[in-house]
């Protein structure tokens, strides 16, 4: 293993890390951890989807998802309802107190990549997303062909 691969999980993970302390700080008054908000911003793109396709969207096992969305729920941000066309399934909808909350979340997400997207160029994002994607997609690929799954 060259000392670049060793860099480039060293910096994907450092990045993930402070990523989640900022935005946990940033919005600790709501007692949302930082693993839970993407489930709301998810939720607020996606509409009402079932718990299961939650997870699969987000490639996260299905426990977490439930621990989640049960503290969530809880926290009077989501409610589960019965899917109208599956009445043994349900789907998970934000409450307005949800809905509430999400724009001031996207912004601090927003401002968290400005922040560390500082002094790079327009272009420079645009190659960086572009390898990302392409790093994440490998991945997908990879772990799909191995039988490897993160929904479990």
């Amino acid at each position: 293993m060259s000392n670049d691969e060793a860099s480039i999980r060293r910096n994907i993970s450092t990045l993930y890390r402070y990523g989640q302390a900022y935005i946990a700080r940033r919005i600790e008054s709501t007692n949302i951890g930082s693993g839970q908000y993407i489930f709301l911003t998810t939720l607020y793109r996606m509409g009402g989807v079932s718990q299961e396709e939650l997870s699969c969207y987000l490639q996260i096992d299905k426990g977490t998802t439930a621990k989640a969305i049960k503290k969530l729920e809880a926290g009077g941000y989501l409610v589960r309802e019965i899917d109208l066309k599956d009445k043994r399934a349900y789907k998970i909808f934000l409450t307005q107190k949800g809905l509430d909350l999400v724009p001031t979340i996207q912004a601090e997400v927003e401002q968290w990549e400005k922040l560390i997207t500082s002094g790079i160029s327009d272009e420079e994002k645009k190659c960086i997303e572009r390898i990302l994607h392409k790093m994440a997609h490998n991945a997908h690929n990879l772990n799909k062909s191995r039988g490897v799954s993160t929904r479990e």
